[in-house]
């Protein structure tokens, strides 16, 4: 084994440098952060509507037997819990790694390194957002404004970025360049 190969089991490693440089390409942030929590209520609404007609449907379920389909209320908070997840998973880890909130605000999730998201990374996403919103309620948006990539404190936990489409980020740069 010569001096320039990695040693140890399991390979090389190395570390990657960040992939949007917010000096060099300053349209991916421009916005982010107000267009973001507009994409979190879009999304809290898509995720709320059918838990809220699951809550009804057992409401009338429980009326027309006697009580007993109300028994069924247990499972809207793990349902709840599940629908969320994979309303995040399946989103975040589409080709346009974005929610659905986030495609109408025309941004989109990546890496810190630049690769897209996929299913695992936006349920973590999710998780670590809601205990993070738990814990420290502030410090997850006041985050965001101390930073120059705009990311929030769930961002830094797990490494990605949430920046504007590209799209918005070419009309962003020839707006600029034409003003």
């Amino acid at each position: 084994m010569s001096n320039n190969e990695p040693s140890g089991i399991g390979g090389s490693f190395s570390i990657k440098p960040h992939a949007y440089d917010p000096i060099a390409n300053s349209e991916l942030f421009q916005g982010v952060l107000a267009r973001r929590f507009v994409a979190f209520v879009i999304d809290l609404f898509i995720v709320a509507v059918p838990v809220a007609i699951a809550a009804i449907f057992i409401f009338f379920l429980g009326l027309v037997t006697f009580f007993l389909g109300w028994v069924l209320f247990w499972l809207i908070y793990p349902g709840t819990i599940v629908w969320a997840l994979f309303y995040c998973g399946s989103t975040l880890g589409s080709p346009a790694s974005a929610t659905i909130g986030m495609r109408i605000m025309d941004l989109e999730m990546r890496t810190w390194y630049g690769a897209p998201a996929y299913f695992l990374l936006g349920a973590v996403h999710a998780v670590v957002f809601w205990i993070t919103v738990s814990v420290f309620t502030p410090l997850v948006l006041v985050v965001g404004l101390f930073n120059e990539r705009q990311r929030l404190l769930h961002d830094f936990l797990i490494g990605t970025v949430v920046i504007n489409n590209p799209v918005r980020a070419e009309a962003l740069r020839l707006a600029r360049s034409a003003g």
